[in-house]
């Protein structure tokens, strides 16, 4: 009886003759790879505050842009440097210029700045609102296309009017606006120094003074006026009665004492100031001194 032949065994691939070829061609792909995934870097690109991820074999900044398709034109700040080298997990910020038109208290200038808000930008030029006003909000967006910016500073400035001085923080842009927020009224006559169509500069003083445009008549002048004030009010240019009210050595009451041209209040006033309106009034009531001064007005003539 013939023995049973044993069937033929299977092939063993590692005894191939391609397994050689095989596994080196794995291990040339498998070292491709790994090589190929330690050359490729992972870089944060910031442009205006917006954050991207950028994965590349890029080995500078600019190469990363590029990349990127992130253009940089004149003006524009890049941190780091176009061509440094950039690592793994490094950090490229771009900062792109804007045109800004700034009228600072009424001067117009222009600048090229990167800042992407009105607060930041106003602080690149080193320009201090002053807690003054401004138009338009410090959070405000400047766009690429650019911006005009208008700013109006907050300055300290002082009123002389007679005897009065009055200090006020203010934005306004005139000498006239200073005195209109005041509230002090100009009649016609008084001399404004500065002139009131000037800027009022921090610090600036504004002396309102009053011109004498009716002349007194010699006789008039020649009357006792001290006699009368210190009858009236015991010649105390800042006597107030509260019975009026009256004001004054004269005891003028406001409405007849803006008649003769005055303003503010008599009180307000130097003596030599409040005689010369007494001596107007006398004069348009055409020397009637009973109708003014019933009590006191005989002590005009000596």
């Amino acid at each position: 009886m013939r023995g049973k032949r044993r069937a033929p065994r299977p092939p063993i691939p590692w005894r191939s003759p391609w397994t050689p070829v095989v596994c080196l061609a794995g291990a040339v792909a498998l070292g491709t790879l790994v090589a190929t995934s330690l050359l490729v870097k992972e870089v944060v690109v910031v442009v205006d505050g917006e954050q991207a991820a950028v994965r590349g074999f890029a080995g500078t900044v600019e190469e990363v842009l590029a990349d990127a398709g992130i253009s940089v034109g004149a003006g524009d700040v890049v941190r780091p440097a176009a061509r440094e080298h950039v690592a793994d997990g490094g950090v490229i910020e771009v900062y792109r210029a804007r045109p800004l038109t700034v009228t600072v208290d009424g001067r117009t200038s222009t600048h090229i700045v990167t800042a992407t808000n009105v607060a930041d930008a106003l602080t690149e030029l080193d320009i201090e609102p002053a807690n003054g006003t401004l138009s338009a909000p410090p959070g405000r967006a400047v766009p690429l296309s650019g911006m005009a910016l208008t700013v109006h500073t907050r300055r300290e400035v002082h009123v002389v009017v007679g005897n009065r001085r009055l200090t006020s923080r203010t934005t306004a842009m005139t000498v006239r606006q200073v005195l209109k927020h005041q509230r002090i009224a100009l009649p016609r006559g008084y001399q404004v120094t500065p002139p009131p169509g000037s800027f009022p500069e921090d610090g600036t003083v504004i002396t309102v003074t009053p011109r004498h445009l009716e002349p007194v008549r010699p006789a008039v002048a020649r009357l006792d006026w001290p006699a009368l004030a210190a009858c009236v009010a015991h010649g105390d240019p800042l006597a107030y009665n509260p019975d009026g009210p009256h004001y004054g050595m004269y005891q003028f009451s406001t409405r007849m004492w803006e008649a003769v041209g005055g303003i503010g209040l008599p009180s307000d006033w130097p003596a030599e100031e409040q005689t010369y309106r007494a001596q107007v009034l006398y004069q348009q009531v055409g020397g009637d001194w009973a109708s003014q001064w019933p009590t006191c007005g005989d002590r005009l003539f000596p």
